[in-house]
């Protein structure tokens, strides 16, 4: 998978080991691990193979995005980066045909 960044901030934050450790403290082994995950799947679909990182898509005010989870609250929220984004016939988003993303930030949304 493709994998770019809202901002320069969360880039170095998600890339830089010493970065990641003093942004996200204990939750750095679990963020590289899901870094690691979505940047070995080919697709979104294989992602979903995997039951630890249950990656889902949002709904409400964040339908358009989804999420894996690092931990029982944080989440890694990302986007589809296609022009225009994969859908399947009856208007749902093509898990298959998405190759290229972007993270858009790590939170507790609930």
């Amino acid at each position: 998978m493709e994998i770019t960044y809202k901002n320069r901030k969360l880039e170095k934050q998600l890339t830089d080991p010493t970065e990641m450790v003093k942004s996200f403290g204990q939750l750095a082994r679990k963020v590289n691990q899901r870094l690691k995950d979505l940047a070995d799947a080919d697709n979104l679909a294989l992602l979903s193979t995997m039951p630890a990182a249950r990656c889902h898509e949002l709904t409400g005010d964040r339908k358009g995005e989804l999420a894996v989870d690092v931990s029982v609250n944080y989440r890694i929220i990302f986007e589809p980066l296609h022009d225009p984004i994969p859908k399947k016939g009856d208007g749902g988003l093509d898990w298959e045909e998405v190759t290229k993303i972007q993270i858009n930030e790590i939170a507790d949304y609930h």
